[in-house]
């Protein structure tokens, strides 16, 4: 692979991280500086760790920065659901970025264990 773009991994984080503008747009504008700015951050450190981690030299700091990314998923799991019990959010909303969210966590899984191995 000749570029982290081609990652399909990033490609689907990238994805995401327009799906959390998007769903974040309708939220309260007294939250813009708090749980608005936390769920949009969080997505967006997804993609950005994995391609700065492609950046770095050897598996270890590879590891790390996917390590990251695979955090910041989990905290945007724990956001959106803050966001239903707040009702930010109905299920519907909720249950398919929940899952497009559980979607990303199997495959950067998975990314890790191989680059793991290759140790």
């Amino acid at each position: 692979m000749s570029t982290f773009r081609e990652l399909l991994i990033w490609q689907k984080s990238m994805l995401f991280v327009s799906e959390i503008y998007q769903l974040t747009n309708f939220f309260p504008k007294d939250e813009n500086f708090s749980l608005t700015s936390q769920i949009r951050r969080s997505a967006i450190s997804i993609p950005s760790n994995i391609a700065e981690g492609y950046g770095r030299d050897g598996n270890k700091d590879y590891l790390k920065f996917l390590n990251i990314s695979i955090s910041s998923l989990y905290e945007i799991q724990t956001q959106i659901e803050i966001a239903y019990n707040l009702k930010y959010i109905n299920e519907i909303q909720f249950n398919k970025t929940y899952e497009n969210s559980r979607e990303i966590e199997r495959m950067l899984s998975a990314f890790i264990r191989k680059i793991k191995e290759r140790n």
